[in-house]
């Protein structure tokens, strides 16, 4: 979980990935050096699986979840937003399927603050496809709906520095390298408030010039990783 001031709803979130988790899990949660309480409330969880760690410095969410990957140490990789809800039986659906995937991105139910629904499927408004140049253009993989396996991050990290997000840079590796696939069960509600740091959570705010520059730079940024990787390491899966 990458969280910067999210003091509003994280306890929440928090309260909805506990009792999912197994006594060898964990839940990592990089804090981007929030300046309200955010950090008091997750210490008073009082919970041995939770690690907080800090962002050493201040850089935008994209490398505030890096900095979370890099303290994970679980084989399986659940993404977490602190602004979301956790529905029941998330986790254990999400690990069953990593046995024959590489990454998972599930359906989710879209919400207002209040969790009143405003779409009851994220799949079906957004028309989610797999591909990469299909994503590169209109991205259908949600990082807070992530799942994947830890042998991803030998590619992925570290990531460049010119990416727009992580969750289309894991995700475009993953069809790269592996197997992705989309799971049609609703896993979680998926908060938009007009507060969220993820693009994907409505409109983008960036004008025309700098969307097609972001494409460009990831597209550049995958073709000089997946030369790295494929002939430097020759591995044909992550």
């Amino acid at each position: 979980m990458g969280v910067y001031n999210g003091e509003r709803f994280i306890a929440e979130q928090i309260a909805s990935i506990l009792p999912q988790l197994d006594k060898d899990d964990e839940l990592v949660i990089s804090d981007n050096l929030s300046t309200d309480k955010t950090r008091e409330i997750v210490n008073n969880f009082g919970n041995s699986k939770i690690k907080l760690v800090t962002n050493p410095t201040f850089t935008d969410l994209i490398f505030n979840f890096e900095n979370a990957l890099k303290h994970a140490l679980g084989d399986v990789i659940l993404l977490a937003d602190c602004d979301d809800v956790w529905l029941p039986k998330k986790v254990e659906t999400m690990k069953s399927l990593l046995e024959t995937y590489d990454l998972v991105v599930s359906d989710c139910v879209i919400v207002d603050a209040e969790q009143n629904i405003l779409h009851e499927s994220f799949f079906k408004s957004a028309n989610v496809r797999k591909g990469v140049v299909r994503n590169i253009i209109r991205n259908s993989y949600v990082g807070c709906c992530m799942a994947f396996r830890r042998e991803l991050l030998d590619v992925a990290l570290p990531f460049p520095k010119n990416i727009p997000m992580h969750d289309i840079w894991l995700a475009s590796l993953a069809e790269l390298f592996g197997q992705t696939y989309f799971c049609d069960k609703r896993l979680m509600n998926y908060r938009r408030h007009g507060n969220n740091l993820s693009s994907t959570a409505g409109t983008s705010r960036y004008p025309l010039a700098k969307k097609i520059r972001f494409r460009i730079d990831l597209s550049l940024s995958l073709i000089r990783r997946y030369l790295e990787y494929r002939f430097s390491r020759g591995r044909r899966r992550v």
